[in-house]
């Protein structure tokens, strides 16, 4: 911080002295173009028409006093307006242009290859001396600048001094201030180094600035969240290791009952007890790995049509809805209808909702209806069936992983709707059970939002 303020101090303090220079000349010149009108003022009064020609007398005393203060030769000159009588340097500069009668002009200019200021005033005379033909005389007083150079010079000098020894004091101070003010960070810093890396406990904001608390707030937030990410993914692996324990010690047990049996039929039942575990095993697998990949792999968002999507899915699962008798079909959206989203994460969430509800309909004439919803607030993939329904407890409990309804002696294992709610709050979305209009059944609603609104909701 103090690099940075560096090169904005140096650059104020820079002009701060071209404003002393330019302040320091100004008053400078007012107090020597004083001197310099008093000197004029001097010779006006000493000049006299009285004996007819034209008569200075000079007051010598003053100009030895005015050369003192000058710091060099002072310079004058008196003469008509028609020339024919002049006193003093007759080469002085003339002034840039014609002064008004009665009103001093000061100027600058060059004498003798040396900077002299000068000042030149012009009055009507009383009478006109003999032999001129002007009325008029014009009076005229120079000294050199180098008094004034020196006296700005040290001036300026002296306020370089000053500001130089300020801005010391300044970034001295600050350096200090940001210690202070950062000391309660380096304690964090510390005291963050120094945790295990296991520990998401939240950070003490005790003694922290204000202007650091917030950015303190949404790391124990984050950390809250990551904490809650563990604490999932460990139920996770002891939720998956008892299922997959469950079907190893179930195929152990066919495997020795098997190996103990000497009837042909009853070892063959048992291979078939043991295919049907095999393929249990390999679904309940399956699905550990879907909500697995749920869970962490980022979502891909592309914009995709809902169409071919709705009809992938039908026809996927169309072979087993055959099987059991069920009439599988969709309702075809609007033509180009698009949604935004993981097109891959949303396919497994439909599949294992339209799989769910064909495993589940024991409905003599089951009817399964695949279809999607477009809207201003986003999107849905919707699975209606004429199944058994869930009751209102079971609506609010299933989802949640490895917790199953009232079917799932069947075969289920709790982990296909705890795969599609996963999904859904990845895009900010959420998982909607509810009763269908026709009053039996179920109606699973796979909702997320448009992008523009998706703020609001994950906030």
């Amino acid at each position: 911080m103090l690099l940075f303020m560096l090169p904005a101090l140096l650059v104020v303090t820079g002009i701060e002295l071209w404003m002393t220079r330019h302040d320091a000349l100004e008053s400078a010149n007012a107090a020597y173009d004083r001197s310099l009108l008093g000197a004029l003022k001097s010779i006006d009064a000493n000049i006299s028409t009285a004996s007819g020609g034209l008569s200075v007398e000079l007051p010598y005393s003053m100009f030895e006093f005015f050369e003192l203060t000058a710091s060099g030769q002072v310079f004058f000159r008196v003469a008509t307006s028609d020339g024919l009588v002049e006193l003093g340097s007759a080469d002085l500069p003339e002034p840039p242009s014609q002064p008004a009668m009665g009103v001093p002009v000061f100027y600058d200019a060059t004498y003798f290859n040396e900077a002299v200021r000068l000042v030149a005033y012009q009055r009507l005379l009383e009478r006109t001396p003999a032999g001129a033909n002007g009325r008029s005389v014009m009076i005229q007083v120079g000294e050199s600048t180098r008094s004034r150079q020196e006296f700005t010079q040290r001036f300026v000098r002296s306020a370089a001094i000053r500001d130089i020894f300020v801005l010391a004091l300044l970034m001295l101070g600050t350096g200090v201030v940001l210690h202070l003010a950062l000391k309660p960070l380096a304690r964090l810093a510390r005291e963050v180094e120094a945790r295990a890396p296991e520990d998401l406990t939240r950070i003490d904001e005790t003694g922290l600035p204000a202007e650091v608390r917030p950015l303190v707030g949404a790391v124990n937030h984050h950390m809250t969240r990551t904490q809650d990410l563990v604490a999932l993914q460990r139920q996770f692996l002891d939720d998956a290791s008892h299922q997959l324990r469950t079907h190893l010690t179930t195929l152990q047990m066919q495997v020795d009952y098997a190996m103990r049996e000497a009837d042909p039929e009853k070892v063959h039942d048992t291979l078939e007890a043991l295919g049907r575990e095999i393929a249990r095993a390999t679904r309940s697998s399956q699905q550990l790995l879907a909500l697995g990949r749920s869970d962490t792999v980022a979502v891909a968002a592309t914009s995709f049509e809902l169409e071919p999507l709705l009809r992938e899915v039908a026809v996927e699962l169309l072979p087993q809805a055959r099987a059991k008798r069920i009439d599988l079909g969709i309702r075809t959206p609007a033509e180009g209808a698009c949604a935004t989203g993981d097109r891959a994460l949303l396919r497994e969430a439909l599949t294992n909702l339209v799989a769910n509800a064909i495993a589940y309909n024991d409905a003599p004439e089951g009817t399964i209806t695949v279809f999607a919803a477009v809207d201003a607030a986003g999107w849905s993939l919707n699975v209606e069936d004429n199944g058994p329904g869930l009751s209102d407890s079971e609506r609010e409990t299933l989802g949640q992983r490895f917790r199953r309804g009232k079917q799932a002696g069947k075969g289920g294992f709790g982990l296909g709707l705890a795969i599609v709610r996963s999904i859904a709050q990845r895009h900010a979305g959420e998982l909607r059970l509810v009763v269908p209009d026709a009053g039996r059944g179920l109606l699973a609603i796979i909702w997320w939002p448009r992008p523009a609104s998706r703020q609001g909701v994950e906030a």
